[in-house]
């Protein structure tokens, strides 16, 4: 009796060990992998074509990493504040807007999306508007949602993001620095349909230096120290 209470033991043992197994593969298998020099396949010809929809990468999309790509990684990442190694490793993939989907998805104005774009957004948002009020912050989140519906702009808040010079921030470095509770607050509420902006496509401090051609869009209204216009 007590031999078969430990065989049956050993074997509910190695079941709970072979799931224990499997369940770290799934997640190990979830994970972008790194790629560099040399690597091929699906993955680099999704950076390739990420790097060709935003102006960076004009070799063929052929799932090789040679070095025509790398110079594309590495011009991303310079324009974008980030190590110009020239290797896709997990912050490269979620400066990308490519990463693994989370767990557990959001939901932004009919688009799903990522915890890793709200936090893209409330990055943004810090970094372009630390020091305007909150609905200042929740304008500057709108504006980005805003491009997504436009046939004008990338369909993604990361392809919005990441368009070259798109943003002061991101080619300064300010998206980077530790986010508040409010520019987090403000990305929760602008994704959630909150729009003070009144559908705006652009914003700028009229007191800073800026393209002449912006003030040939039409203002619909002002938020502390941005004006917003379509």
């Amino acid at each position: 009796m007590w031999v078969k209470i430990a065989v049956t033991l050993s074997a509910g043992l190695i079941v709970l060990i072979m799931a224990g197994f499997a369940l770290l593969e799934g997640q190990a298998s979830a994970q972008n992998p790194t790629l560099y020099w040399g690597s091929t396949g699906n993955d680099v010809s999704r950076v390739q074509q990420r790097l060709s929809q935003w102006g960076y990468y004009s070799g063929i999309v052929d799932g090789v990493f040679g070095g025509s790509t790398s110079q594309a990684v590495s011009r991303f990442q310079r324009s974008n504040g980030l190590n110009a190694d020239g290797i896709v490793g997990k912050t490269t993939w979620d400066a990308l807007g490519l990463s693994a989907p989370d767990n557990v998805p959001a939901v932004s104005r009919g688009a799903a999306t990522g915890r890793g774009e709200l936090t893209l957004l409330a990055q943004v948002i810090e970094g372009e508007a630390a020091d305007e009020p909150l609905t200042g912050k929740v304008a500057v989140g709108a504006v980005i949602l805003n491009r997504t519906k436009s046939a004008s702009f990338p369909r993604t808040i990361s392809g919005v993001i990441y368009q070259p010079d798109a943003f002061e921030s991101i080619n300064n470095g300010q998206a980077y620095r530790p986010l508040t509770q409010e520019s987090i607050q403000a990305a929760g509420m602008a994704m959630n349909g909150y729009d003070p902006s009144g559908g705006a496509l652009f914003f700028w401090n009229p007191s800073k230096s800026v393209s002449p051609w912006v003030w040939s869009r039409s203002i619909v209204t002002q938020i502390g120290n941005h004006v917003f216009a379509r």
